[in-house]
């Protein structure tokens, strides 16, 4: 396991995310399958892993109250590192849900802290509400050692924020897809300004860059052939100089023996494979998106009136970030939905992209039954 010096410790180079440990098979988010998670777990402890992290809303609480019995319980107090968050829309007293995460834990202090999740509508929420002080006091008093946060919002709220309190670490979601097409390097740069450490979150960007395209995953099989396609997301991040941990999420055995491997490996990412990986992002994201621009020819011919322009905006944010984004079918104007398509073709005809717009709607159909 690589490790790399934080203040007056070493940390894990790769952490164990408790966002999603496996469930018990036909149950709610809230059951975790404990003698399966415990099993990943201890295989974290023993290949080295020391840094967990977990939240007050994961699994609906049951994270914390797992790690709790799972990990505090289990091990040396000193022999582990414990991330958790206060998030505000969860619970406005912070206080309360402070002594509740002590509680859930098994503890008398976190080791990082973090105010969680930040965007550029609750930033200046979480400063007025007076939590980022009553955490600071915390620190003082010795039940919390390092004050971060993690942050979903823009470089310009990011840059606020960060400058704010002299915070120890700070969290944000990076992958080499969101370096090239999001915010993520901009994000980077205003944290390495002002030389804060980074704990990385969506390496492999919720799962989406473990699989790519047979045509993209061949290149960098050819390349590499002793690397998992999750590896290549991994050795992006954990190749920037800022990187302190880099998170996983990993909720199968195969999942945290291949990380494993990955971050018992120091081979270093060259210039050449990361210009490799960057250019197969961009033919990544070319082959799963559908080309519409939205000219609108499709939709006078629909029978079925659908706004195929807004589900094609949808289908294509499906698929480069994942089954969630379905949920925006039902948010968008339309008089009809992809389950009303009878395949006429008619939209396909006038399509000067020549999508193929009915075998997209047959696959939507089915997604959303």
């Amino acid at each position: 396991m690589e490790y790399k010096a934080f203040q007056d410790t070493k940390l894990s180079r790769l952490g164990m995310g408790n966002m999603r440990l496996p469930v018990v098979p036909g149950q709610p988010d809230t059951v975790i399958d404990k003698e399966k998670a415990q099993e990943i777990i201890d295989y974290a402890i023993a290949q080295g892993i020391n840094y967990f992290d977990t939240a007050y809303v994961y699994h609906g609480g049951s994270s914390e109250k797992f790690l709790g019995e799972a990990l505090v319980d289990r091990y040396p107090r000193d022999s582990f590192y414990l991330a958790t968050k206060y998030l505000i829309f969860a619970n406005k007293d912070y206080k309360a849900v402070f002594e509740e995460q002590l509680k859930r834990l098994h503890t008398d202090h976190i080791d990082f802290y973090l105010i969680h999740g930040i965007n550029n509508q609750i930033a200046q929420q979480y400063i007025d509400s007076g939590a980022v002080d009553y955490f600071i006091e915390q620190k003082k008093a010795g039940r919390i050692t390092y004050l971060g946060f993690s942050s979903h919002s823009s470089p310009e709220t990011l840059e606020k924020f960060t400058i704010h309190h002299n915070w120890d670490f700070a969290q944000i979601q990076l992958n080499y897809f969101d370096w090239l097409f999001g915010s993520s390097k901009a994000e980077y740069e205003v944290l390495e300004k002002h030389n804060i450490p980074i704990v990385v979150m969506e390496p492999v960007r919720g799962g989406r860059l473990a699989n790519l395209t047979p045509e993209t995953e061949k290149i960098l099989k050819d390349a590499h052939p002793e690397w998992s396609i999750p590896a290549w997301a991994l050795r992006f991040v954990k190749s920037l100089p800022q990187v302190q941990v880099v998170l996983s999420g990993m909720s199968t055995m195969s999942q945290i023996e291949d990380n494993i491997a990955t971050f018992s490996d120091e081979t270093v990412m060259s210039k050449e494979d990361e210009a490799l990986l960057l250019d197969v992002c961009t033919q990544f994201r070319d082959q799963i998106k559908v080309p519409c621009t939205a000219c609108r020819y499709c939709c006078d011919t629909c029978p079925a009136k659908i706004n195929i322009p807004e589900v094609l905006r949808v289908y294509n944010t499906y698929k480069l970030q994942g089954g969630w984004a379905l949920n925006q079918l039902k948010e968008i104007q339309t008089d009809g939905q992809p389950k009303d398509c009878v395949g006429c073709g008619a939209c396909t005809e006038h399509c000067p992209q020549n999508i193929d717009i009915p075998a997209i709607m047959s696959e939507l159909r089915d997604l959303t039954a």
